[in-house]
């Protein structure tokens, strides 16, 4: 879950707080998993998901890649390393970067660099980009269109964008969110302030800023068992974890993940997968 600080539930001093717990729970890739069944390692299931991006991205060596929300950097790295593409990752949390950097001088890779940015006004040339690549940081960051438009700017003539993440399945009528606003707070407390939208308005507001959308896939199933492989790894590790976040902490993740379960099984929430190709 890559996130873009004083008050703890801002993106960049949430994510700031959680990195290291969040590395046991999530793994190495820090992002949902894509399950082929149920018992597949979450291992494997973040790394498929990471290939579904890839199979969208059209990736090939030489490629200047922006990703945005770069999370641990690990992503980025693969992309460097294993298809020889030239990767900027941004995110604006400061851990985030240093990180990021410090894995890709241990992997000893030139071809990816970090550097402390927001993704909805990112400072950087346009048409500067083959590919943006947007893995599940949309959520945390409130300009929506900003980041869209933004990541339309920095692409060049016929260059790609491929973005997953969270997605709202249906409207949730103010009486409900009242009456569920202690699982919100939960939400939150775990999460950090997410705002999540419907795939379809992603697709359309790329629509509107010139965008050819390729693709736009609701892949809710196969992210399904993310949660269970969570919980998994909370009870393996929770000596480990009360010591990063404290046994409120611990509970609170672990509470989240049966609400957003239970979301997933009623709709209300789930899971997008799109992409997009700026017109010549």
């Amino acid at each position: 879950m890559a996130t873009d600080g004083e008050n703890s539930h801002e993106p960049a001093a949430h994510y700031d707080r959680v990195h290291s717990a969040w590395r046991l729970i999530m793994g190495e890739e820090f992002h949902y998993g894509y399950f082929e069944d149920p018992e597949t390692p979450l291992e494997r299931a973040t790394a498929a998901l990471t290939e579904q991006m890839i199979e969208r991205a059209g990736i090939v060596a030489g490629d200047r890649v922006l990703d945005i929300g770069c999370g641990t950097g690990q992503q980025a790295c693969d992309l460097a390393a294993n298809l020889d593409a030239s990767v900027l990752g941004i995110t604006t949390s400061g851990s985030g970067v240093a990180a990021a950097t410090r894995l890709a001088a241990e992997r000893q890779l030139d071809g990816a660099r970090f550097e402390q940015r927001d993704g909805t006004d990112n400072g950087l040339g346009s048409g500067r980009f083959d590919v943006v690549w947007v893995l599940e940081s949309s959520h945390l960051m409130r300009d929506r269109k900003g980041l869209l438009s933004e990541s339309a700017r920095v692409l060049g003539p016929g260059g790609r964008l491929v973005l997953c993440d969270i997605i709202r399945k249906r409207e949730i009528p103010f009486p409900e969110v009242r009456s569920r606003r202690a699982e919100f707070a939960t939400l939150r407390a775990a999460f950090g302030d997410a705002h999540m939208e419907p795939l379809e308005s992603y697709a359309s507001d790329l629509r509107d800023l010139g965008m050819t959308v390729t693709d736009c896939s609701d892949i809710s199933g196969p992210t399904l068992p993310t949660f269970s492989a969570w919980r998994s790894n909370v009870a393996t590790h929770k000596p480990a974890l009360q010591g990063l976040l404290d046994d409120q902490g611990v509970h609170d993740f672990v509470r989240a993940t049966d609400i957003l379960e239970s979301f997933w099984r009623d709709e209300t929430l789930g899971y997008g997968i799109l992409a997009a190709a700026k017109r010549h």
